[in-house]
């Protein structure tokens, strides 16, 4: 007889939706305690070959799951992350807590205080199981002292960057949601690669006080979960102004959830066929045909339209990481050089050798972008595109991708433009390739509109089970 779900054991919950979870802890049904120590065994046992966590905090997580079921009991009950178990992108600052950014150099370093991200969430109730593993400062490969966590599908396929303990660790069911980081693609490249959904906020709309910059002008933090209304529940935790952060966006925070039984008929939907299949695999191109027809099957009005091309700001991305990557670095390096990775440190000296002339010409591209996708925005609501060129790279491919001239500007296409210019984008898994590995597209929307995007990869989530996929493990 198939058990039913409200009444399944703790250790059977790991691939549920972070929202079924908190409605059986907040019902009774699942006991929070029971549910962290069942998650802190699942890592135990899996996460030795999957490489996706840096530090496991299990003793801080079963204070918090009992502080969390007391409270709960008593009938104090804080949103739906209260008692759930979740992670967090080792650049967050965790105090007390290893906090290394996938760097050898602060390997030993303990924050005397939490990021404001952490804190929040914290204040929700949630329980924090660790901190996961990424990039070298977030930037594109692992530390050379650091195995890369292991995509869950299949070992030899990209687990991406810089995110990449959280795509697989969300994915592997080690986590029932994790905060990322993107400056480039990092949020969309995890979450596309293990199947889960990542959402990007607009820029600013979440504090980055308390976290490790890569390029403080290009990065955001945001969820990577099972589905839109997990990312809908941990936005409205995280999202919103801070005396810390100056950028922090300082407009009211909505509830997320509350809005996402909208639906999107009449929302207008911008194609770009041309943007869509120049250079995109077929089956990358499939899923993203797929994902419109179902949209247009929801009510939404499908326009094809012509997107400001992104290869000018596509080019000028990696030179503008690499000067305020130099910036974000200069209390260590050249001085500490020694302990940096190859491809941190070749960024870095890249950005200390550019010109105050060649970094003027890029803003200038920069803003006339911005411009453009924000008259661009004024016609649609949302436009549908590739997460990547690619459906599933190998680690192979990306290992020499540098080699190829055009190959990272290729790469990032569809996803740096969107940091260049701060808008908001939500990754969702649309279908598989035939070896049964994910793959992604993204919608996007006008700055702040984070409650649009929610509500249509919620639709989209409604009319489809591909989020609901899991690795075979």
């Amino acid at each position: 007889m198939k058990q039913d779900e409200d009444t399944m054991s703790a250790d059977n919950l790991h691939y549920l939706e972070l929202v079924d979870v908190a409605r059986r802890i907040r019902s009774g049904a699942v006991s929070p305690v029971a549910l962290t120590r069942a998650l802190l065994a699942r890592i135990e046992r899996l996460d030795g070959n999957l490489k996706s966590y840096a530090t496991v905090t299990a003793d801080l997580a079963v204070k918090q799951a009992q502080q969390a079921e007391a409270e709960i009991a008593r009938g104090v009950y804080r949103g739906p992350l209260h008692g759930v178990p979740i992670a967090v992108k080792d650049l967050c600052y965790t105090k007390g807590v290893p906090t290394a950014a996938g760097m050898a150099i602060h390997a030993a370093f303990k924050p005397d205080h939490d990021s404001t991200v952490v804190e929040r969430l914290a204040a929700a109730g949630a329980v924090l199981l660790g901190k996961l593993q990424l990039t070298e400062g977030a930037f594109a490969d692992h530390h050379p002292s650091i195995t890369p966590p292991v995509n869950p599908w299949d070992k030899d396929h990209w687990s991406g960057a810089s995110s990449s303990g959280s795509g697989v660790a969300t994915a592997a069911g080690l986590c029932f949601a994790s905060l990322g980081s993107d400056t480039g693609g990092s949020i969309r490249f995890p979450s596309a690669a293990n199947g889960v959904t990542g959402l990007k906020p607009t820029w600013g709309r979440v504090s980055r006080y308390g976290v490790f910059a890569l390029a403080d002008s290009l990065d955001h933090i945001g969820p990577m979960t099972r589905s839109a209304a997990d990312a809908a529940a941990i936005l409205s935790v995280i999202a919103g102004a801070d005396a810390n952060d100056p950028t922090a966006r300082q407009e009211a925070v909505p509830n997320y959830l509350a809005g996402l039984e909208r639906g999107i008929r009449g929302v207008r939907v911008g194609v770009d066929r041309s943007l869509n299949t120049t250079g995109v695999d077929k089956d990358m191109v499939k899923v993203v045909d797929d994902a419109v027809a179902v949209l247009q099957s929801l009510g939404a009005e499908i326009r094809d339209v012509a997107f400001p091309s992104p290869d000018a700001v596509v080019k000028v991305w990696v030179p503008l990481c690499a000067v305020e990557t130099a910036v974000a670095h200069e209390a260590t390096f050249p001085a500490q050089a020694d302990q940096y990775g190859p491809a941190l440190r070749g960024l870095i000296e890249a950005g200390r050798s550019l010109s105050a002339f060649d970094l003027d010409k890029i803003l200038i591209t920069r803003e006339a972008f911005r411009g453009r996708v924000a008259a661009f925005f004024q016609d649609v609501d949302l436009l549908v595109i590739p997460a990547q060129y690619a459906a599933s790279p190998t680690t192979a491919t990306m290992a020499t991708l540098g080699q190829d001239e055009g190959a990272i500007e290729k790469l990032l296409r569809f996803t740096a433009p969107f940091d260049m210019t701060g808008s908001p984008t939500i990754t969702l898994p649309g279908g598989f390739t035939a070896k049964g590995l994910p793959i992604a597209f993204q919608l996007v929307s006008r700055h702040m509109e984070e409650d649009l995007l929610l509500r249509a990869g919620h639709a989209y989530q409604l009319a489809t089970d591909w989020h609901k996929r899991r690795p075979p493990m």
